[in-house]
């Protein structure tokens, strides 16, 4: 069944997808607050998915980056289809190619699948639970980078970084050690990125659900570390992040992040 479930997942990712490509460089912009964009973009590209997956599973719950209501969404139905319709909004808005949709599936606090689909470098990545992980078809596997010295590090910063950040935080104590660090301006894409062995540690601290849902099946299926920063269990629902490509990596970035803690 989980198949089944990405095969809308997918086709809901690639059509948002299409709305992204056909509205760029001519979509209004906003602020919702200081720094934090949001365009014509964003909501044309989640209706278009929410009619995709709800036309197909009319009985499951809907919790979108712009909902009016997202509490209430999330209380319908046990299962919730979490999608941020344009992850890298920023990016979007001064043409920086690196922006995706995000769609993932939810059965309680499991991701069941998810696509995380980039429509300018038609670059499309899915994973079902049990399935493995993909891109554009071709089975993926995080790298097998063992220590921080090696290893080429993400960071995702919130729409408002203050000098106490925690996600700042980290990338201080992370840019000395790691051979080096990219910021994309995507959480989606961070995580898509680790699980194709591209990136080999991740972090995350401000993000929300939609950020992470389909991040999180293609790193776990793609074989790679997910969690939470502090070592406890990643929650979808309080979606704290730290991801890496191998136990051992992951054990120094935890070790590094929480000491003098």
């Amino acid at each position: 069944m989980n198949a089944e479930f990405l095969k809308i997942c997918e086709r809901a990712a690639r059509k948002g997808g299409q709305v992204l490509r056909e509205k760029l460089g001519n979509a209004w912009v906003r602020e919702k607050r200081r720094a934090d964009l949001v365009t014509e973009a964003d909501f044309a590209s989640q209706e278009t998915i929410r009619e995709i997956v709800l036309n197909a599973f009319p009985a499951h719950a809907f919790l979108g980056e712009e909902n009016e209501n997202n509490v209430a969404q999330t209380e319908i139905s046990e299962y919730r289809w979490i999608v941020d319709p344009l992850d890298g909004t920023t990016n979007f808005v001064h043409g920086v190619p690196l922006f995706a949709t995000s769609v993932a599936l939810v059965h309680g606090k499991d991701v069941l699948c998810g696509t995380i689909y980039n429509p300018i470098l038609e670059e499309c990545f899915t994973a079902a639970a049990g399935c493995g992980a993909f891109l554009n078809g071709k089975a993926i596997r995080a790298s097998q980078t063992a220590d921080l010295a090696d290893s080429l590090a993400a960071v995702s910063f919130p729409t408002t970084t203050r000098f106490d950040s925690p996600d700042l935080l980290a990338f201080m104590k992370l840019v000395p050690l790691a051979q080096a660090i990219r910021r994309t301006g995507s959480t989606a894409i961070n995580m898509a990125y680790l699980a194709a062995g591209r990136f080999d540690v991740l972090t995350c601290y401000g993000a929300h659900a939609w950020d992470v849902a389909a991040g999180a099946i293609l790193i776990c299926e793609a074989g790679g570390i997910l969690a939470a920063p502090d070592g406890g269990a990643f929650d979808i629902d309080k979606p704290q992040t730290l991801a890496a490509s191998t136990e051992s990596l992951y054990r120094q970035v935890l070790r590094i992040l929480n000491e003098n803690e």
